[in-house]
């Protein structure tokens, strides 16, 4: 979900996580500020979000700004006038437990069972799934005691989203302790509350981006591709529980790291790359835009603008889903994409049936907000048997909630 304020007028924003119960944990590191931004993440998504914060993450952030965010309010103390039970309710009606960031001093805690407040409280009382997300000095990281405590805690059964490397609070320099992103952390609860849903386990092959065709060594053919969609499709579907590997062109946008990347230039290294992994995928979404045609003889080296302009002589590139459809594995679902300028469902269809897909998502590449490089887009949906479904103007991130739905049922199907 990109970083905006509001999403643009008339757009749904999706909730996949509509009617679960988070408790956010907080804890004094400086990393907390990014906790205010994954409170809002998980309200936008649907969640109730319930924060409960240490006495040393409150001097970090005011428990207003989680008010704020949330609408709810905010858990500090364990005791108090109608507290008693405080720590029993919250570990019962949470779905999931994640607390961002884990400083030292807490994961120290946590990995010897200590119920000291009220957070460490609801941690010995929960059955929900818990993860956990460290963020702290690169020294104090890799201290064998934290690295045992580490260990302590992901034996008891709480999963660990570990730190990345990056810059570090002022003066410290960059290593390994930086909390990961919001948007990351926000996937990684996802994958804790579907978990056991049709994807779950699925190893799911999805190319995204544009592919560049050389014309010489600094110039290419390629298109206006951005990788929107097709990141947004691999972030839903390892939220769901899938494996996933992605394989991409030229994207503009971050690719999350907590899944398997093959990174290609042309639309030939796209297509090895693809029936290489074919045949142990149980689903396959084309949802890049390789380029249709390449030169035929590349120049070596530079063509000088003092040069007359060239001819370029071009051929087609090979068509991805066709010339792999052998790779496929058998009862493996088979999505594919059309951006197309006129005859949109008609040359959709043809698409369909000729590449042997199951589903195929087609959008009007002339038709404002949709199409490459914005938030949001609006397709139809078009199914073997000739069923077709028009979407209204969504985000992307809702289209690809959607069109996953409709994976899973196929999936449950075979």
């Amino acid at each position: 979900m990109p970083r905006s304020s509001a999403p643009p007028l008339g757009v749904t924003v999706p909730q996949p996580y509509s009617g679960a119960r988070i408790l956010l944990g907080v804890t004094g590191g400086i990393a907390s500020y990014k906790t205010v931004w994954l409170a809002r993440l998980l309200t936008q998504a649907g969640a109730e979000v319930d924060v409960v914060m240490t006495r040393s993450a409150q001097e970090f952030v005011g428990a207003v700004t989680f008010e704020a965010v949330t609408g709810r309010p905010v858990h500090k103390e364990i005791f108090g006038p109608a507290l008693a039970l405080d720590h029993i309710r919250l570990a019962r009606e949470s779905s999931a437990i994640c607390i961002a960031p884990v400083t030292a001093e807490f994961l120290a805690r946590a990995a010897h069972g200590n119920a000291d407040d009220l957070l460490t409280a609801v941690l010995l009382a929960t059955k929900a799934p818990v993860l956990l997300v460290p963020a702290m000095n690169d020294a104090m990281w890799t201290h064998p005691q934290t690295q045992a405590n580490l260990a302590r805690v992901k034996e008891i059964g709480y999963q660990v989203l570990e730190p990345g490397e990056g810059p570090l609070a002022v003066g410290e320099g960059a290593g390994p302790g930086r909390m990961q992103e919001p948007e990351v952390i926000l996937d990684h609860i996802g994958r804790l509350l579907r978990r056991s849903g049709p994807l779950s386990g699925k190893r799911i092959l999805i190319t995204a981006g544009a592919t560049r065709e050389a014309i010489d060594p600094v110039r290419f053919i390629s298109n206006h591709s951005t990788g929107k969609m097709g990141i947004a499709i691999a972030r839903s579907a390892w939220a769901r529980g899938a494996e996933v590997c992605i394989v991409t062109g030229h994207v503009d946008v971050a690719i999350p790291p907590q899944m398997r990347r093959i990174s290609v230039d042309s639309t030939e290294e796209m297509r090895k790359a693809v029936a290489a992994e074919l045949p142990s995928a149980d689903v396959l979404v084309m949802a890049a835009a390789p380029a249709d045609f390449r030169p035929v003889h590349p120049a070596e080296k530079k063509i000088k603008k003092s040069q007359s302009a060239p001819t370029i002589a071009l051929e087609q590139t090979a068509d991805v889903l066709s010339t792999t459809r052998g790779a496929r594995k058998n009862g493996a679902v088979i999505v594919g994409f059309a951006l197309e300028t006129d005859a949109v469902l008609q040359n959709g269809k043809a698409k369909l049936e000729s590449k042997d897909l199951d589903l195929i998502v087609v959008n009007d590449a002339t038709e404002e907000g949709a199409g490459f490089g914005v938030d949001t887009n609006r397709v139809s949906i078009l199914s073997r048997g000739g069923k077709s479904e028009d979407l209204p103007l969504l985000s992307k991130s809702d289209v690809a909630e959607r069109l996953l739905d409709r994976v899973e049922d196929l999936l449950s199907g075979r």
